[in-house]
């Protein structure tokens, strides 16, 4: 025999599911995980048991098939139902319990908030473990494609265009019909009929969709999904998408804060901030982010709530040939607390007579006060050309956010070894979560539904790490002694598995009594 021989498909063997599990496969730990917690406190919905059809599903076998699907790749309704009548790891988890799509579909929908809450149990019990440290936290986002196209997306430069194009394609065809009209085509004008037709119905369209836009206030509207945009991905590129935010641990880089956006990281940086310090029940902690998060409002909020920050700086403006010239730029001029006032590079005092100005944004949260510094001495300086093209003289404004400004400049200049390890901590797991695992796309529709979802994936790769650096055995011993505050009630618990071993007991006894009964 020169090759390894298989068991006969047909030779009988006597086994349990419970036998082909070695005891650290990771649905060990998803069942004893689930298992433990209380779901109604969790805000997940359970299915009332109706007085005619067949019992409903409960809630633990979705979450443990979901848990199991994310964790290897499958988040499919319709490739986790498959998944129930061919992997032997989903027979046991479930045992043998076999939903249809449909419903597995449904408990996604139904538990956006629920999973959120999901994910935030699991990260006080990370930290309950000895897991996080909860010191040094980095910051960053990263965008998941929407379910909506580029072409269902518009702003009103796209609609303006549009309807352009509608008014020059009709007139075309106005002037067609003259001519075809003049040489009484028949076949040719009912033609182009059709075709003005279809234009006034297109340029209806683009006029109630006009209309939503200016209702909405928003800079763009989406048809498929309404919460999705059009952000900047990279360089140049756009995607209609979502933005999730992810703070990581320094201590063994795990997520302790999600949530998803549909705008950019420019007025973020403080809400995430502020869920890891709810999370992990902080009084301070420091957080590295990057320069695209670099607000002054933002850091003011988290300097009032005892978050350090330490965020890049972005370049300042660029000097010109016909304008302020590299050695008198803005960050050249020297900020006097004590006076409120500004010192120049020749040695001059621009001051403020006090009065805040506002600057307006596109929200009333992009707005902002400043005061304006200036000196007469611009007048007579022989260096003005070099530092203002303004023929009044070279103007400052300070922000009202300036100090929290300025105080994380200092930050990031003195601390720039610890900041170089922001993109160690963070960079790979949206690597890992896009590339590796394929989630750089969300099929849910609406804000909340791609919340839960993403919730899920942060918990399903804090589940995954965990596992990688204790083992499935150690964690499963520490979630059993950890008092969690969604425990399930220990008697509940009992009194169901009583219930199971009863039943196995009384099946396994009338099958020993049949097999009695057919030798006799």
């Amino acid at each position: 025999m020169q090759h390894i021989q298989g068991i006969s498909r047909h030779q009988l063997q006597m086994s349990s599911l419970e036998d082909k599990i070695s005891a650290d496969n990771s649905v060990r730990f998803i069942d004893v995980f689930v298992n433990h917690i209380d779901f109604e406190k969790l805000g997940f919905e359970s299915k009332v048991l109706k007085t005619q059809g067949r019992p409903s599903f409960a809630t633990t076998i979705f979450l443990k098939l979901y848990l199991y699907g994310y964790l290897n790749g499958v988040r499919s309704s319709r490739r986790l139902e498959k998944e129930c009548f061919r992997n032997i790891k989903v027979q046991w988890l479930l045992e043998d319990i076999r939903p249809n799509y449909h419903s597995i579909a449904d408990f996604r929908k139904e538990n956006p908030k629920a999973l959120k809450e999901l994910f935030k149990l699991f990260v006080s019990f990370l930290k309950d473990a000895d897991l996080i440290a909860g010191e040094t936290i980095a910051i960053d986002g990263t965008k998941s494609r929407a379910h909506n196209s580029k072409k269902a997306n518009f702003n009103q430069k796209k609609i303006d265009k549009h309807k352009e194009y509608i008014d020059t394609k009709s007139q075309e065809y106005l002037d067609q019909l003259e001519q075809n009209d003049i040489q009484e085509n028949p076949v040719a004008i009912k033609n182009i009929q059709q075709k003005i037709e279809r234009l006034k119905q297109n340029k209806i369209k683009y006029e109630l969709l006009e209309e939503e836009l200016k209702q909405s206030r928003e800079p763009q509207v989406s048809t498929t999904d309404s919460d999705a945009r059009a952000l900047l991905v990279q360089g140049q590129v756009v995607e209609v998408s979502y933005n999730i935010q992810a703070a990581v641990d320094h201590k063994h880089n795990l997520v302790v804060a999600t949530h998803t956006i549909n705008r950019n990281d420019k007025n973020a940086l403080s809400s995430i901030a502020l869920e890891v310090k709810e999370n992990l029940a902080l009084e301070t902690l420091t957080v590295l982010v990057d320069k695209g998060y670099h607000n002054g409002r933002e850091l003011h909020t988290c300097k009032q709530n005892n978050i350090t920050t330490i965020v890049a700086v972005p370049e300042q403006g660029k000097s010109n040939e016909n304008g302020t010239q590299p050695e008198y730029l803005v960050s050249k001029f020297i900020y006097n607390k004590e006076d409120n006032t500004y010192s120049c590079p020749e040695g001059q005092t621009l001051t403020t007579t006090g009065r805040w100005h506002k600057k307006t944004g596109r929200t009333e949260e992009s707005g902002y006060r400043f005061q304006k510094y200036r000196t007469s001495a611009c007048k007579t300086c022989p260096v003005k050309d070099r530092c203002t093209s303004r023929k009044g003289g070279r103007e400052i404004d300070r922000s009202e956010y300036a100090e929290a400004v300025e105080e994380n400049h200092q930050r990031y200049k003195a601390n720039a070894q610890l900041y170089r390890k922001r993109q160690e901590i963070n960079e790979h797991i949206f690597g890992t979560i896009k590339r590796k695992w394929g989630y750089s796309y969300t099929d849910l529709i609406g804000l909340e539904k791609v919340n839960g979802e993403h919730s899920l994936i942060m918990l399903v790769y804090n589940i995954k790490r965990s596992i990688n650096i204790l083992g499935v055995p150690n964690l499963i011993a520490k979630i059993k002694t950890w008092n969690s505050p969604y425990k399930r009630k220990a008697w509940l618990f009992a009194k169901t598995t009583y219930i199971k071993l009863f039943l196995a007991q009384i099946i396994f006894r009338t099958t020993q009594n049949t097999s009695k009964f057919n030798v006799a």
